[in-house]
């Protein structure tokens, strides 16, 4: 690994640091982009070992993938304010910004 984990990838690195974290059982877990740096492979596997916290989970992520559609919760952002919140089926019926992201996103793949 080397000092400080030098020799990890950054994908290596978010697996390392979400394991820890989960290691504590803790009874609230806050993950900022918890798989950016990730490949999609282990994107997913960091998505599964999320799913699985006994715990609160508050993520912030960009890709709407990462997080969703298995949220209770989603809250969208746009400049800083709270524009749309609700699940993602719910919020996906609207015609918001939300939905909007979400068809962007599909449109990548």
């Amino acid at each position: 690994m080397g000092e400080r984990g030098a020799h990890l990838s950054g994908g290596e690195r978010q697996r390392v640091t979400v394991a820890r974290a989960l290691l504590r059982e803790p009874p609230l877990l806050l993950a900022d982009e918890a798989t950016s740096a990730a490949d999609a492979l282990t994107e997913a596997e960091l998505i599964t070992a999320l799913r699985a916290v006994r715990c609160t989970l508050i993520t912030a992520a960009h890709r709407l993938s990462a997080i969703t559609p298995n949220a209770d919760h989603v809250v969208v952002f746009k400049a800083g304010r709270v524009v749309e919140q609700g699940t993602h089926t719910a919020l996906l019926a609207q015609d918001g910004e939300y939905r909007r992201l979400w068809r962007a996103q599909e449109q990548e793949r």
